[in-house]
């Protein structure tokens, strides 16, 4: 399986000091379920992912070298991972629900894994990490749990950044962004990206428009909200279709924030041979070799793997504690790729990235979100 070492190494740099002070837990499972007053590390793990699988490529299998990066340091851990074919919320629960028992840890990637909190309650003994969203229980209600770490990321401001990039680098003057499924973290990623292009525009004088197929407009919340869904995060062919579809339009920058699907929108760009492509999650770079060439653009990042491997290891050294949490720039738990030879930005436009992230992390620029009131045309920092 090819790792995105890279990526963890990236974002073990921007988050060095995450996680400091955590509080304890008194008790643990060993790997045979019996109760021990002392940690162990070496954990039995269990990661439950989306269709698409722990090696996608990108969000599921960054969170998954997360879990291998631990085991690399405690050899006598081990992990199963779990593909859920369906990707159902209700399903994938009820998957985690059989397996829950069995494991020490058990890794919940993606909004559908949200209902978790009475899998948790009932399993006690089993410490859980869920990622992109926060438990709720039976009645859909959020809740926070003594053994449930639930990370978010502020995925918004990464599409900022990406939206930010394509309209300063963009030659034809249109550019789109390519989502899965409207939940939360997409939809995050959509209005951050159109955000993006809306300071470039309004700062930089770029008059960069993006463009929106609407007949794969996302619907949130019983509304319209544009972008460009694939519909799941598996589908390559639609993804293929979307990303041609796109090119017609005159794009020539293409943000692919959709998983699996993404690949679909990447051979599209491949084949077209003057498009560039931004990814998502982790550093994409090698994904976007084409021939002697290279398509990516640059990759924005989610921190999952570190943040991971930080929290299996206060698991086993008895510091975890259960929190519901959301990962900002101001921890550096999002970014965007600047290394030299792992992007084909300008010199210009990654000072002007430097600049706007260091304008994120103090809260001068705050990016819409799906929960918040501000929109991608109107949010705190847009004129200033």
């Amino acid at each position: 399986m090819k790792k995105k070492l890279l990526a963890a190494v990236l974002c073990a740099a921007m988050t060095a000091m995450l996680f400091a002070g955590c509080g304890s837990n008194e008790e643990k499972k060993d790997n045979g379920g019996a109760s021990t007053e002392e940690s162990s590390d070496a954990l039995n793990i269990a990661i439950v992912s989306s269709p698409n699988g722990v090696d996608d490529g990108s969000f599921n299998e960054d969170n998954y070298n997360g879990v291998l990066a631990y085991i690399e340091e405690h050899p006598d851990a081990k992990v199963t991972a779990i593909r859920e074919e369906t990707g159902v919320p209700a399903t994938v629960v009820e998957k985690i629900t059989e397996i829950a028992g069995s494991y020490d840890v058990v890794v919940c990637l993606g909004f559908q894994c949200a209902g978790i909190g009475q899998v948790a309650q009932d399993n006690p003994d089993v410490d859980f990490i869920l990622v992109d969203s926060y438990p709720t229980d039976a009645e859909g209600n959020t809740v926070e749990l003594d053994n449930v770490y639930a990370m978010l990321f502020a995925e918004q401001e990464s599409g900022f950044f990406a939206g930010m990039a394509a309209a300063l680098e963009t030659e034809s003057g249109k550019v789109a962004v390519v989502n899965g499924q409207p939940f939360p973290s997409n939809v995050n990623y959509q209005y951050g990206f159109e955000a993006g292009v809306n300071y470039a525009n309004t700062k930089y004088g770029t008059t960069a428009e993006c463009v929106e197929l609407s007949s794969y407009a996302g619907v949130y919340n019983d509304a319209n909200i544009g972008g460009n869904y694939t519909g799941n995060f598996s589908d390559e062919a639609t993804g293929k279709v979307i990303g041609e579809a796109l090119i017609k339009e005159g794009c020539d920058v293409i943000f692919v924030a959709a998983g699996a699907s993404g690949n679909g929108v990447f051979t599209a760009a491949k084949e077209a041979g003057n498009v560039k492509v931004i990814g998502c999650d982790v550093d994409q770079y090698d994904d976007g070799a084409n021939g002697d060439s290279n398509i990516m653009l640059t990759s924005v990042l989610k921190c999952m793997s570190i943040n991971v491997e930080r929290q299996l290891n206060a698991i086993a050294d008895g510091s975890f504690k259960g929190q519901n949490i959301t990962l900002m720039a101001d921890t550096d738990s999002t970014g965007f790729v600047k290394e030299e030879g792992r992007h084909q930005m300008s010199d210009d436009t990654v000072s002007k990235l430097d600049e706007a992230f260091a304008l994120v992390k103090d809260g001068t620029i705050v990016p819409p979100s799906s929960a918040g009131d501000s929109t991608p045309e109107d949010f705190p920092g847009l004129n200033d």
